[in-house]
């Protein structure tokens, strides 16, 4: 008798791809890759689950705008959207070639794995369009800011002191536009890497898609894809190995496990904070409610223990 393999969704942190200190070179981040994809294949290779992985791209698609800024005298820069798909591209190549290369050392080779390019739709009346906070791309002396402000249209803001950012719309995922492609992979036993980056937003216009000039958080675009492929956990790898309360406090406690219902008290408190953990415990929170089994937090480092009750932070509905 064959026991069911258990669908997990997986969201690789940025730290997955690059580590801070890094330049980005294609060694540091394949050599990251692989770390990455060694737990990835301890959890194919114990047969008891079906992957897809979702993964950041903030470092990689920053780098392309950076190159988009310094060659616009001689080849045509490419609009965000185009950017977040060549981020999908680069990424996904690494994810899969070296974990195929991983898997055959093990003798598994035969487990197919692909990449796809993920649209994800979004509202175009979503209240983020009205009230853009996203940085990305280049930072710019605050008279080239204006410029771009005037000629291009671009929202821009000062950052920190660091200087001028374009900033653009940070809209909530509505739908893993390709999940059913995705789901045809997974049923035909592939490994598939999906939604990089929080996907490629689109809007619905005269019954087409439409890309538009804005980023999704990863973790909630995780959570939509986790919902709209099925998967029965949602994992997001990290670089901390639980959820913590009074972070970096004397009074700092890790979590082992949450319900939905503590995970909304500690939110209300603040414990979360905006732009790290918080996405996180507000995209597992969306992911029980909406049916699924568990989210597990923790780091990469842990992920195969996690899974087995053994690391990590688990939320679940009780």
């Amino acid at each position: 008798m064959t026991t069911e393999k258990t669908l997990v969704v997986i969201a690789l942190g940025g730290n997955a791809i690059l580590q801070p200190g890094q330049k980005g070179t294609i060694e540091e981040q394949m050599a990251n890759v692989r770390t990455t994809c060694e737990q990835l294949a301890q959890m194919v290779t114990s047969g008891k689950y079906k992957i897809v992985v979702t993964h950041g791209n903030g470092p990689q698609v920053g780098n392309i705008l950076l190159q988009n800024e310094a060659g616009k005298a001689v080849a045509a820069p490419m609009p965000l959207d185009v950017c977040g798909a060549e981020s999908q591209g680069l990424i996904g190549y690494m994810i899969q070639q070296t974990l195929h290369n991983l898997l055959a050392e093990k003798g598994r080779g035969d487990i197919p794995i692909a990449t796809l390019v993920t649209q994800v739709v979004v509202d175009e009346k979503d209240s983020a369009f009205q009230n853009p906070t996203k940085p990305v791309g280049p930072f710019y002396k605050e008279d080239e800011a204006r410029r771009l402000e005037r000629e291009k249209g671009y929202h821009v803001k000062e950052d920190a002191g660091r200087g001028w950012r374009r900033v653009v719309p940070s809209p909530d995922p509505i739908e893993i536009f390709e999940k059913a492609a995705i789901r045809q992979l997974v049923d035909a036993r592939s490994i598939v890497v999906a939604s990089g980056g929080g996907g490629i937003p689109v809007v619905r216009e005269n019954g087409g898609l439409v890309g538009v000039e804005a980023v999704i958080d990863k973790d909630l675009a995780g959570e939509r894809l986790s919902v709209d492929v099925g998967a029965r956990i949602f994992l997001i790898l990290t670089d901390v190995e639980q959820v913590k309360l009074h972070y970096k406090t004397p009074q700092e406690k890790a979590l082992s496990h949450m319900t939905v219902a503590d995970a909304k008290r500690y939110h209300a408190e603040g414990h979360f904070a905006t732009g790290s953990m918080e996405p996180k415990v507000r995209a597992a929170i969306r992911f029980i409610e909406a049916g699924g089994e568990k989210a597990i937090i923790t780091s990469l480092h842990r992920a195969t223990d996690a899974l087995e009750g053994k690391a990590g932070t688990t939320i679940t509905k009780e």
